[in-house]
């Protein structure tokens, strides 16, 4: 089954009193959709104090388990 048709198969599962939701998320994906939005000062200042404590090192989800002595 596509995805296509999987959304149209819950779709037609739910209420129509729902259905409002749906459209409203595919109206704000479709008017998105390929856009890429220039990021704004506030993103820029995100991004900033990111890199300032991000090394750029990853962890696996085990390893943050381990140190937080989290048995998965």
């Amino acid at each position: 089954m596509s995805n296509k048709e999987r959304v149209m198969q819950l779709i037609d599962d739910m209420p129509d009193s729902k259905l409002i939701f749906v459209v409203n998320m595919l109206e704000s994906l479709k008017a998105y959709a390929g856009e890429e939005i220039e990021p704004d000062e506030w993103d820029l200042k995100m991004i900033t104090d990111a890199e300032k404590v991000n090394d750029g090192n990853t962890m696996t989800m085990d390893e943050v388990a381990k140190e937080l002595g989290i048995t998965l």
